[in-house]
């Protein structure tokens, strides 16, 4: 098992495990019903029973843990996407999903992400992280009327080369800055709702 300690925190993260299970999706409840406030206490309770079904513990999830051992958040990626990541309301802006961040970056580089528009709360928290927006969409993965915004971090942007940045432009279907085209999508399956 995987563990990363940063010592200048109160951090652990670890892979999931399946007793994590019910604390994942308590952790999910509690930091979507407070930061996605675009939906209404229904809309999330309809979309409860899908996170249940998930089994976030068998995907590519990682675990923020306070010291004291408890789960205090969780990132799912998907190859360099981050497809989840969920903080416990009472830990937020603490570091802790930066932390995540920078332990996916080590896994996989430069990174993407799918954030809600209309969640002003995550789109500043990845702006501040180094992404930027790389397109949008008029909907959701399941085709409901919320936008998606898509970003990016560009390998330059971490440390790369030019060069590699051009290639990874090109390899995920990327427009250039500045370009008008559109973004192709950054998957061709959907294996994780955006939750």
């Amino acid at each position: 098992m995987t563990v990363e300690r940063d010592p200048s925190t109160a951090f652990y993260i670890r892979r999931a495990r399946p007793d994590d299970r019910e604390r994942l999706v308590d952790i999910w409840w509690r930091s979507a019903s407070a930061t996605h406030r675009f939906l209404s206490m229904a809309q999330l309770e309809a979309l409860l029973p899908d996170v249940r079904t998930l089994q976030l513990e068998s995907l590519d999830t990682w675990v923020l843990c306070a010291q004291t051992a408890e789960a205090i958040g969780f990132l799912v990626m998907d190859g360099r996407s981050v497809d989840a990541l969920f903080i416990a309301p009472d830990w937020l802006r603490r570091g802790g999903g930066s932390q995540l961040l920078r332990h996916a970056r080590l896994l996989t580089g430069a990174l993407t992400v799918e954030v809600n528009e209309q969640n002003d709360g995550a789109l500043k928290f990845y702006l501040a992280n180094g992404f930027a927006i790389a397109g949008r969409s008029p909907t959701d993965r399941a085709g409901r009327a919320y936008p998606l915004l898509y970003l990016e971090e560009l390998p330059s942007r971490l440390g790369a080369s030019p060069k590699s940045a051009e290639y990874a432009q090109q390899d995920v279907g990327i427009a250039p800055r500045g370009s008008t085209a559109l973004m192709k999508p950054l998957r061709t399956k959907n294996t994780t709702p955006t939750i």
